[in-house]
């Protein structure tokens, strides 16, 4: 089977030159946005309302927003208070299975697209994207993750 190749990326401690070079260097077709507030003040160059457009100008990417990959709101909240990852983290993927996500995916459109999922952390390690890869390749075994930073 053609493996799908699923990049990440967060946006922080990035510059706009550093992360849309990452992106086309790695020749991504396709940014996912999984962030839960897309047009945060905080987001600086990486808003919802401006990446279409400079994705698709800079780099000939295009841009989709999935809110069903978003965490809640009480999620962020609760970690942000006592920062205990791996409670987020069981409360994330326990979402994501209520949420039944793998079916609301079209397997052979992701297999066709170079995506990446864009989420705010620069590392992956505690951030949801990661989560939502992985929850990925737990259904599909062809996934291969990338983490770009």
């Amino acid at each position: 089977m053609q493996p799908i190749h699923l990049y990440t990326i967060g946006f922080t401690q990035k510059t706009a030159e550093q992360f849309f070079g990452l992106l086309k260097n790695h020749s991504i077709q396709v940014l996912v946005d999984t962030r839960l507030k897309p047009d945060s003040q905080l987001s600086g160059f990486a808003k919802g309302r401006d990446l279409p457009y400079l994705l698709r100008n800079l780099i000939g990417c295009d841009y989709r927003y999935m809110p069903e990959m978003a965490p809640e709101e009480s999620f962020l909240k609760q970690y942000r208070e006592d920062a205990a990852w791996d409670q987020y983290e069981i409360a994330f993927k326990a979402l994501l299975e209520k949420r039944n996500l793998i079916t609301q995916l079209d397997r052979q459109w992701w297999q066709s697209h170079r995506t990446c999922l864009l989420c705010s952390e620069h590392e992956p390690d505690h951030c949801h994207r990661r989560l939502v890869a992985e929850y990925m390749a737990s259904y599909w075994s062809e996934v291969e993750i990338h983490h770009l930073m």
